[in-house]
């Protein structure tokens, strides 16, 4: 922004502001008042304003409340700030009024000076647009705010979190198959287990995030009913009747997703259970997300002292001062940023279970953890995609190794030679260090089996199906 002021006026009297800012007294007033984290409002919050706006003038068109002019300039001006083009000019600290009052003015303000500039008025003209009177006509910052919460989850939980999740699936759906022929030793309680095939672990990945990637459509439905129309209190004094259903419909033609009113404005004001339930079904998806990512780092840990039946790829140094070490790091990444959303539910549930009478006052931090969350996951599934999963291999022999060496074997001999007989070479097998394959092959008369009966009730393939 320029070293040089302008002075604008808003109800409070003047306020010096950059001279080449789209904005004016209200948000600088609030910039200099919340000087919190330094983060703005989330960039998609903000494009949501713009389709907000844009559907507002259009829709106050149409009621006859804006004349062409000035509807289709408010609209030109949304559209750019709703397609990023006028970033720079939202500086209001996401950490501000609860309602997101300075937000929604910032909108209203950006809106109009860029009117005026392209009607050729100067910035702070506030001709021919106003930003109250004309920008902000039928609407409040406590209907607005949350309406720009619901579209931007909803728009980023179809755009970007759920096509990442959907080829995290394929990738480890791709996985299951390649490895459905090796087998490798089941762990319960993090102590061996029965055998089972590598590819039935990633086919059970690949149905968590299946089961995500629903989990998504499940979230956007609840986002889809819209708090526009409810004004201050929810009772939509100064708005057109037919105002919000006008609005909404632009919304939902121009977006593709069927947004609808509220079907009681005081609920969607008052209360956010849908952006709790959001945050709900993103905190399950990264815990799907964590389990995936620690069990990989599991079975590649070593490469020689560890599990190590996965090779995951080497994607940087791993130690500063071990030559040649190289770590999970992909994995971690996604344990943090699950670590994260985490937290950001619960930030989501305190925020959202302070609604207080007709309005939540702790909007703006509860639109900045979810949608948080959202680019996180979004960000955190493509990486882990591309950087891990789709470069694993499978350590055959290291997982033959180990079934061989497995007490667990016994479990298949059950059936033959009954469970305490069964136990006594588990225990001899733990204090000889020989192989219960081996063992059995010394006591076969004993044990009434041929060497063929046993090898087929030790055969670990046969262990992995039912029956």
């Amino acid at each position: 922004m320029s070293t040089e002021i302008r002075l604008e006026r808003d109800s409070m009297g003047a306020m010096e502001v950059p001279a080449d800012a789209l904005y004016g007294a209200s948000t600088q007033r609030a910039v200099l008042n919340f000087p919190v984290s330094g983060r703005p409002a989330p960039v998609a919050l903000i494009h949501a304003y713009g389709r907000i706006k844009g559907a507002a003038a259009r829709a106050n068109h149409d009621l006859g409340l804006l004349n062409a002019e000035v509807a289709d300039l408010i609209a030109e001006a949304a559209a750019e700030v709703a397609a990023g083009r006028l970033d720079d000019h939202f500086v209001v600290d996401t950490f501000q009024t609860g309602s997101g009052t300075s937000t929604n003015m910032n909108a209203n303000e950006v809106i109009s000076n860029r009117c005026c500039q392209l009607a050729g008025n100067p910035i702070g003209a506030k001709d021919p647009v106003h930003p109250n009177d004309h920008v902000n006509l039928g609407q409040s910052s406590n209907d607005t705010f949350p309406t720009a919460i619901h579209l931007a989850a909803g728009l980023q939980l179809r755009d970007q979190l759920k096509p990442a999740l959907a080829a995290l699936q394929q990738a480890l759906a791709a996985k299951r198959d390649a490895f459905d022929t090796v087998l490798k030793i089941g762990r319960t309680h993090l102590m061996d287990a029965t055998p089972v095939r590598l590819g039935q672990e990633f086919g059970g990945f690949a149905r968590q995030t299946e089961l995500a990637v629903a989990r998504l459509d499940r979230a956007i439905e609840a986002l889809l009913e819209l708090p526009l129309g409810g004004t201050a209190v929810g009772t939509g004094l100064n708005c057109h009747p037919d105002f919000p259903t006008k609005a909404i419909a632009i919304l939902a033609a121009e977006t593709g997703l069927p947004w609808r009113e509220a079907a009681d404005h005081f609920e969607a004001q008052a209360a956010k259970d849908a952006v709790v339930e959001v945050s709900g079904q993103l905190k399950t998806v990264a815990t799907s997300l964590f389990k995936i990512a620690n069990d990989i780092r599991l079975l590649g840990s070593g490469p020689r002292c560890g599990i190590g039946e996965l090779r995951l790829p080497a994607t940087q140094p791993g130690s500063s001062i071990m030559p040649g070490k190289v770590n999970p790091v992909m994995a971690e990444s996604v344990m943090q940023v699950c670590a994260r959303v985490f937290g950001n539910d619960a930030t989501i549930t305190w925020c959202a279970a302070n609604g207080n009478l007709e309005l939540n006052v702790m909007m703006p931090a509860m639109a900045g953890a979810l949608l948080e969350s959202i680019s996180l996951l979004t960000n955190v599934s493509h990486v882990f995609r591309e950087k891990c999963i789709e470069g694993i291999e499978a350590n055959v022999e290291r997982c033959e190794e180990l079934i061989e060496y497995s007490l667990a074997m016994v479990t298949s001999l059950n059936a033959r030679i009954g469970y305490d007989r069964a136990a006594a070479i588990a225990k001899e097998s733990v204090t000889t260090g020989r192989t219960v394959r081996e063992l059995c092959l010394d006591q076969l008369d004993d044990l009434g089996l041929t060497e063929d009966e046993l090898n087929a009730a030790l055969d670990p393939a046969s262990m992995t199906r039912p029956g």
